[in-house]
């Protein structure tokens, strides 16, 4: 007889092993050293900025005090040297000494060629050299000049212009129609009894750019007796070429 089992009506649960409790996520210490370094570099950065336009507004007062210092420096170095010959408003006298506080000449003129033209004088004329002022007095000087305009210098643009190139023989016929009047047949100005500054010297030729020369000429000096010499309002509707003609002939003459 054969034994059977019963087998019941359901069967037993199967063992299950209890789910471990949920934990809170971590981020690795690579990423929490990570961020933490952000943060230190952020407020770094941030730090810095505010230091450095602090420092940047600092230094622009700075600067404008030392202008200020530089101009009165100036202005006593001019009455003590310049003054008197080119007056104490430093608008020159025609026939003696040239007007310094001319827009124009004050837009055209580098640094340079007012501070080597101080430093040098003029040979053969009325202009002393004036080297024993020193580079900072020279320097000062010119920023006392400088403070009586408000128009930009545009010397670094014009002393790039092209070198003149024309014919000297037709800039000897416009110098002599046109400039001997006032510069002389020769260009030595007040020393041939002219109202206009030498411009055939050496000190002015191996200072002046082709592009001063020329800007000067074209728009002249106002209130002054150098009146512009090209465009409808000018004393001669002269062009480019003629111009560097006479500039080629001015070069010619350097003496």
């Amino acid at each position: 007889m054969t034994r059977t089992h019963a087998i019941p009506a359901t069967a037993p649960t199967a063992w299950r092993h209890p789910l471990p409790p949920t934990l809170p996520l971590r981020r690795p210490a690579s990423q929490l050293a990570i961020s933490l370094l952000a943060i230190s570099l952020l407020a770094i950065t941030l730090l810095t900025t505010g230091m450095l336009v602090a420092n940047r507004a600092h230094a622009v007062d700075a600067a404008q005090v030392s202008t200020q210092d530089l101009v009165k420096q100036g202005a006593a170095l001019y009455a003590q040297n310049c003054q008197y010959c080119h007056q104490a408003d430093a608008i020159g006298k025609p026939g003696f000494a040239p007007s310094l506080t001319n827009p124009e000449f004050l837009e055209t003129a580098s640094d340079q060629f007012i501070m080597s033209t101080v430093r040098d004088g003029r040979p053969g004329t009325g202009m002393p050299p004036f080297s024993h002022l020193g580079r900072s007095g020279v320097q000062a000087i010119v920023a006392y000049l400088r403070d009586h305009t408000t128009r930009p210098n545009r010397a670094a643009e014009i002393d790039k212009q092209p070198t003149a190139y024309g014919d000297q023989r037709l800039g000897q016929l416009w110098f002599d129609q046109i400039c001997s009047t006032c510069h002389g047949v020769r260009g030595d100005g007040y020393a041939e009894g002219g109202t206009g500054t030498a411009i055939g010297t050496v000190g002015f030729l191996t200072k002046a750019s082709d592009g001063f020369i020329r800007e000067t000429v074209k728009v002249g000096r106002s209130n002054t007796r150098m009146l512009g010499f090209q465009g409808a309002s000018g004393l001669a509707n002269l062009t480019d070429r003629e111009i560097d003609d006479i500039i080629v002939y001015l070069r010619s003459l350097k003496h």
